[in-house]
């Protein structure tokens, strides 16, 4: 569906459920984004995906390695549901700790914001993470987002006392080349 030097960004399958948990399942990358998921919980993951691809025509889509045809993550857009994204274009990737280091968030989330401008009317793509995710952070200011400290907030899906509460917001707004601002 997007393909990048690297990557294949493409709609969900049922085999890529077992790998994708794998990545859900393992307490490193998850130590940002909450509690590792059963494979239950990621199955129902992959199915919100797929309804949202069916509904919306987009979503966080499935992260193929080329070279070797590994789903190695997701990377896509989302209607927004959470704090000041909500309805709004919320780009997310989420990686395999083993791929780390690459450039491959960089390279798929770029991707994905030329798929947002290209192909919606919204005039901006944002993203959200908890505000100790520097690795996502740095991920948001390579692609030019712009930090938002007025968004900051508590995630309203998570409780008072979980440690990834906090989050932040970043912003970054369509460039001219795409045509003026739209509303999504």
């Amino acid at each position: 569906m997007i393909e990048t030097p690297r990557l294949l960004l493409r709609p969900w399958r049922e085999g890529d459920v077992t790998p994708f948990h794998a990545i859900c399942a393992d307490p490193v990358v998850m130590a940002t984004l909450g509690p590792v998921m059963s494979l239950a919980e990621t199955q129902a993951l992959v199915e919100r995906c797929m309804a949202m691809q069916a509904q919306d025509g987009h979503c966080f889509w499935a992260m193929e390695r080329r070279e070797d045809a590994r789903l190695i993550g997701w990377c896509g857009v989302i209607r927004g549901t959470a704090g000041p994204v909500a309805g709004k274009a919320e780009i997310g990737w989420r990686l395999a700790s083993d791929c780390w280091g690459h450039g491959y968030a960089s390279e798929a989330a770029r991707a994905t914001v030329d798929w947002v401008f290209a192909n919606l009317r919204d005039d901006a793509a944002w993203a959200i993470t908890h505000v100790g995710n520097t690795r996502s952070r740095a991920v948001m200011e390579r692609l030019g987002m712009a930090y938002q400290p007025g968004l900051d907030f508590d995630h309203p899906r998570l409780a008072a006392d979980d440690p990834l509460l906090r989050h932040v917001t970043y912003r970054l707004d369509r460039p001219e080349r795409h045509g003026g601002a739209a509303q999504g």
